[in-house]
C-alpha cells in the first residue's frame, strides 16, 4: 500500500491525485482500496486542517448560513421567534440569541445548540 506522510505541498497534491478516482467510482468497503482511500482522506484532512483552517462561525452566521441552505427567509424566522424585529434585531447583532430562541432552533429548524451558544460580537446600541 503506497502511502506516504503529507508534509508539503507536493505531498498533498499527490494524496488529492491519488484519492480523486474514488470519488467518480468509490471502492468497495473493506477492501484494501477502500482502505487507502480512508487513510489517504484522514491525512489530506490532516494536513488541511493544519495548514488552512477554516474558522468557525459565530450564532448568527451559523443562523444565515442555515437560513441560506434551506431557503428561509427572515420572515420564516420572525415567524419563528414571535416578531419581525426580534428577527431583524437577532440578524443585526443588536439583540442576542436567547436560551428559548436557541431551543426553538434546534427543535423546529433543527440547527444544534452547539452552534448557537457560542458568545459573539453584538453591535452597540446607538
Amino acid at each position: 500500500m503506497d502511502i506516504r506522510a503529507i508534509r508539503t505541498a507536493e505531498d498533498y497534491d499527490w494524496a488529492l491525485a491519488e484519492i480523486a478516482p474514488c470519488f467518480d467510482d468509490p471502492p468497495r468497503p473493506g477492501t484494501p482500496e477502500a482502505d487507502r482511500f480512508d487513510v489517504l482522506a484522514d491525512l489530506i484532512d490532516a494536513y488541511e486542517a493544519r495548514h488552512h483552517p477554516i474558522p468557525g462561525l459565530d450564532p448568527v452566521e451559523v443562523l444565515r448560513a442555515h437560513m441560506q441552505t434551506t431557503g428561509r427567509s427572515q420572515a420564516d424566522l420572525a415567524v419563528l421567534l414571535g416578531s419581525r424585529s426580534r428577527a431583524s434585531e437577532v440578524l443585526n447583532r443588536r439583540r442576542a440569541l436567547t436560551v428559548g430562541m436557541i431551543h426553538k432552533l434546534g427543535r423546529e429548524w433543527h440547527i444544534p445548540a452547539d452552534c448557537l451558544v457560542t458568545p459573539y460580537h453584538m453591535k452597540a446600541a446607538g
